[in-house]
């Protein structure tokens, strides 16, 4: 075990990342972050540090508890990292699992019919809501 180990390292190593090339790639596009500072793939990290990792829709806080670079079992991973993330982020999650499928995401191809269906019922209803008649 390594006292500093590159971040995008740690991550694949955590399992956060499936593989360390996605980490790497999630570091330069601004995803990780540590002290409101975005990191690097390179950035060494120590035990006791915590990074903010956003992985949409909410921004995970995880405390190094060990700093590793070898990847570990999915039963070995509450050894390695703390979850310091706000409860506020977490209800965030919620909110969005209850939306539903409303905001699809850029590239996922068109609805399936019982999504269309819903998506339709859900628009015809929130119509009903704005007219009525006397």
């Amino acid at each position: 075990m390594a006292s500093e180990v590159r971040i995008d390292k740690w991550l694949w190593a955590v399992r956060l990342y499936k593989t360390r090339s996605i980490a790497a790639e999630a570091c330069k596009k601004g995803h990780v972050s540590m002290n409101g500072v975005n990191l690097k793939p390179a950035r060494t990290i120590k035990v006791g540090d915590v990074v903010q990792v956003r992985k949409s829709p909410i921004t995970l806080s995880l405390k190094v508890l060990q700093a590793i670079e070898n990847r570990v079992s999915a039963k070995l991973v509450p050894e390695m990292l703390q979850d310091v993330t706000p409860p506020e982020q977490y209800e965030l999650l919620e909110m969005s699992k209850m939306s539903g499928f409303v905001d699809r995401a850029k590239g996922t191809g068109r609805p399936t019919k019982k999504e269309r269906r819903s998506l339709d019922s859900f628009f015809d209803a929130e119509d009903d809501d704005l007219f009525w008649e006397d």
